[in-house]
């Protein structure tokens, strides 16, 4: 199943990007015998200023058509490791040829491209701002590869 990180905005040069790709590797590395892979990073920016609904039309043009579809909100659902593991594998085995991860603006994602979501998930109650989210997304899709791999990597 081929994963795509989805985010509104870019992700320059620095540590954050340094992190973003050191966890992205591991996951290639990992995660391709178990059939997780490659990872593709989509960013989009609205140069307009048309906002959430402009932003969520970019997003729509960069997931692919059928992918199972893993929105990241603070209003979303606050999974474990092993839970967001299972989600990957239960979308893997049923099929999927993908998943797209979406980070969205700083407003937030359109309720419209909300409501398409086949998962809502959040990272906790807290904010956090997008260039951490995108960091904390690659290391628990590598954490995810790791579960379902029995890497000691992940340890209760």
């Amino acid at each position: 199943m081929r994963l795509h990180l989805c985010a509104v905005g870019r992700l320059r040069a620095g540590p954050e990007r340094d992190l973003v790709d050191d966890y992205l590797q591991r996951l290639e590395r990992t995660g391709r015998p178990l059939g997780l892979g490659p990872v593709t990073e989509h960013e989009v920016e609205d140069k307009k200023g048309g906002g959430m609904a402009a932003e969520a039309s970019l997003l729509g043009k960069v997931v692919p058509e059928g992918a199972a579809l893993c929105l990241l909100d603070e209003r979303g659902k606050t999974l474990s490791s092993p839970e967001f593991a299972e989600a990957l594998a239960q979308w893997r085995d049923a099929g999927r040829q993908d998943a797209a991860f979406v980070i969205g603006g700083a407003d937030g994602v359109d309720p419209g491209l909300r409501a398409r979501a086949d998962l809502v998930i959040s990272f906790g109650r807290m904010v956090w701002p997008h260039m951490l989210v995108r960091v904390m997304l690659a290391e628990q899709l590598y954490r995810a590869a790791t579960i379902l791999a029995g890497s000691p990597y992940h340890r209760i």
